[in-house]
This record gives C-alpha cells, sequence and structure tokens, in this order.
C-alpha cells in the first residue's frame, strides 16, 4: 500500500474522532501531523522522517496550543466576583461549628456564611479568618494565628 494513502487514511481518521467529539480538541493536532508526514512521503522522505515529523508536529502543537485553548474557549469556567475574596481576613459575627453547620463572617463589608477548612474545630466569634477558599456560597476559612503582641493591642 502507499504510504501516502496510509497519511491520508490516518488523517481522515484524526479528523472523524475530532468531529465525533463535537469541539474537544481532543485530535486536531494529530490531523496536521499526518498532512505533513504526507507531504513528506509526497517528497520523497524516507518513513523514520516521516514519522518524527509527524510525532513532532502533533506533540508540539498538542503541548503548544492547548494549555492556551482550554484557558480561552472553556465554556464551564463560570467567573464571578465571589473570588475576590480569597485570601482576605474577616471576622466571625456567628460561630463556626462544622457540626452544627453554622457560622458566619463579615470580609469587604459583606457577610458570608462560613466553614472551618480544618473540620471539626469551632471558631468563636470576634475571632479573624481568612478566606482559602470558596464552595458553592460558602466561605472556607481557617483561623489566623495571633501572637501575644497582637492581642495585648486589642484589649487595649
Amino acid at each position: 500500500m502507499n504510504i501516502i494513502l496510509v497519511w491520508l487514511v490516518l488523517f481522515v481518521v484524526f479528523l472523524l474522532v475530532e468531529l465525533v467529539t463535537a469541539g474537544a480538541l481532543v485530535s486536531i493536532w494529530f490531523c496536521v501531523g499526518s498532512l505533513v508526514a504526507m507531504a513528506t512521503a509526497y517528497l520523497g522522505a524516507p518513513f523514520w522522517v516521516q514519522m518524527t515529523l509527524f510525532l513532532v508536529v502533533s506533540v508540539g502543537l498538542l503541548l503548544g496550543t492547548k494549555p492556551f485553548l482550554k484557558k480561552h474557549l472553556d465554556p464551564k469556567t463560570i467567573t464571578t466576583n465571589a473570588d475576590r475574596i480569597l485570601k482576605k481576613r474577616g471576622i466571625v459575627e456567628e460561630e463556626i461549628n462544622n457540626l452544627k453547620g453554622s457560622g458566619a463572617i463579615k470580609v469587604d463589608g459583606k457577610s458570608w456564611t462560613a466553614r472551618n477548612i480544618k473540620g471539626e474545630v469551632i471558631i468563636p466569634v470576634g475571632a479573624e479568618v481568612e478566606v482559602v477558599a470558596i464552595e458553592g456560597v460558602k466561605a472556607m476559612v481557617k483561623m489566623v494565628e495571633q501572637d501575644s503582641n497582637q492581642i495585648e493591642n486589642r484589649r487595649s
């Protein structure tokens, strides 16, 4: 069988896989690699050159473009303004108790329901916390470690 025909068949197979996956960008890079290998076969290059170019072009395009395309074409990413409180500090307004499923904090002047990232540890009212994650509509927090100077300054 003619090697050019083999590369053409591979191109069609990779193209069909890409079309069936409905824009998931699964095999488009291998389509381009097949075309490059087919062109080198047409020019009379040995099979090892064709295969090397197929792999280099396919993997190079995959590694070079997939992260960029995923970032810009990912329809699942829904940006909200909730992430603006990440890594910010707040004050506990209602005791955070994961066992009871209760707790609230105030961050940036707004109240958020909160849970302790450390599990069963209770965080009392008035404690300073840092938001480490957002899960649904809850702020996941950890208690801020305070040295004795900060505690004394608050008492005065």
